[in-house]
């Protein structure tokens, strides 16, 4: 092990140096066995250039600071990142072809540069890259490297530490997109007025006599020029629970092209959707364990479920139906069930057809796996739901999933851009009222 080493550092990783020592071995050998003094000025030649190469080697690694600042540590799938990073040499010695690496497993970072810095001098970059795929990812430290001018010594230094970037899944807008209200009042197509003060301002009257002043709306009565006060509607009293199937048996396709980015997204944007209309959306999943995010409402908890989503990933061992069976004492008459899978073992469907008969409302977004490159019986499944009266609506690859997800007729369709994952369009922001981020729910043992 010791001579694969000692082979590594010469012949393989520096061939210009173990040339220059045999050669200095050589001269130095036929001088002093001839007392010729041309070879003996040439090896003392070499030495001096060995010794200069070596000084100058160590002083380019002196010196030097290095900082990065970044503008964001959590973004969405499509957004772009800056990072501004900062070299100085503190000392006057010249520093010629420096290179700056930031090591990180980012997909496209490009990150490396080579500059030469004066004495006392300082260099600066902006560097911009676009976050293309959901997950956690690392970026830094910074490598400098340097070396002298034949290429005989290099030195290497780091800076900084490791930091994380948090990309989230790209919601999609889906604007015709339904699922089977649980029938409470105020909820779905059932909503009532009411006097009580609600999250959901339905329209404005006139003022009258005993009416709080925290419901007068100020803008519309100075455009006017008469006190209006705000109208509310009940607030759905029931829960959505979007489950996300994360079964490695069940799941093809690499890459943006796989039934699991296309699971992601589809659990990304109907979250998204519900939330903005004041639902209370929750999120279950199986992958390395249980992962439950409680329902509730809002920005932060838009995060909370972005948070979840974006590190996803179809490692589970536990087949949809056990899930569906284990947690159904969750589930209840005031519930609304959204499936996302591309399971094809019918066993998941007499479990969710168990839970309508108890009451509880479903949908489910069935992945097609067989489009995926996996097996086949997508439209076995889909016709066992129809037939107990769940809303199915059935996403091939290529589907444009706001074309596809089109109420509760369901629907099949083909978007123009033809791609679900990262479609193009203006940067979406994870929270719409400027909240700052959640911190990842905790996982749960199941029963």
């Amino acid at each position: 092990m010791g001579i694969r080493s000692l082979y590594g550092a010469t012949f393989g990783e520096r061939r210009a140096l173990t040339f220059v020592v045999i050669l200095l071995f050589v001269v130095f050998g036929i001088g002093f066995s001839t007392s010729f003094w041309l070879p003996l000025r040439l090896g003392y030649l070499l030495l001096f250039g060995l010794v200069l190469a070596a000084g100058w080697t160590w002083l380019s690694g002196r010196g030097l600071r290095v900082r990065m600042a970044r503008d964001s540590e959590r973004v969405q799938a499509g957004q772009t990142i800056i990072e501004r990073i900062e070299i100085n040499n503190d000392i006057s010695v010249p520093k010629l072809w420096i290179e700056i690496e930031e090591l990180s497993n980012l997909p496209d970072h490009e990150s490396k540069h080579i500059v030469s810095l004066g004495g006392k001098q300082r260099r600066n970059w902006r560097v911009e890259t676009i976050c293309r795929r959901r997950g956690l990812f690392t970026l830094g430290p910074i490598v400098v490297r340097s070396g002298d001018p034949f290429d005989l010594f290099h030195v290497e230094r780091e800076f900084g530490r490791p930091q994380q970037l948090l990309v989230y899944p790209r919601p999609l807008e889906l604007p015709r997109y339904s699922v089977p209200p649980a029938n409470l009042p105020g909820e779905g197509r059932f909503r009532r007025r009411t006097h009580y003060i609600t999250p959901n301002a339905s329209g404005l009257r006139d003022y009258e006599p005993g009416d709080s002043v925290n419901r007068i709306h100020w803008p519309s009565s100075l455009r006017t020029g008469k006190l209006l006060v705000k109208t509310f509607e009940l607030d759905p009293g029931s829960h959505m629970w979007v489950v996300l199937d994360l079964n490695r048996s069940d799941h093809a396709g690499e890459g943006d092209e796989s039934t699991m980015e296309y699971g992601v997204t589809a659990a990304a944007s109907v979250s998204r959707h519900f939330l903005t209309q004041s639902r209370s959306v929750g999120l279950m999943m199986f992958g390395r364990g249980l992962e439950s995010v409680e329902p509730d409402r809002g920005g932060q908890h838009l995060n909370r479920l972005l948070e979840a989503l974006a590190v996803a990933e179809p490692v589970g061992d536990v087949p949809l139906s056990t899930l569906l069976f284990q947690q159904a004492r969750r589930w209840g008459r005031h519930t609304t069930l959204v499936v996302i899978t591309a399971a094809t073992d019918e066993r998941w469907v007499a479990a969710l057809r168990s839970l309508v008969h108890r009451g509880v409302k479903a949908a489910v977004i069935q992945l097609d796996l067989e489009s995926f490159g996996g097996r086949g019986g997508a439209e076995l499944i889909e016709a066992s739901l129809r037939a107990s009266g769940v809303q199915v609506n059935r996403v091939s690859q290529g589907d444009s999933l706001p074309a596809v997800l089109v109420g509760a007729a369901g629907g099949r369709g083909i978007g123009e851009s033809g791609v679900v994952a990262h479609l193009p369009g203006p940067r979406a922001s994870a929270v719409d009222d400027g909240t700052e981020s959640g911190t990842p729910a905790e996982a749960e043992v199941p029963a």
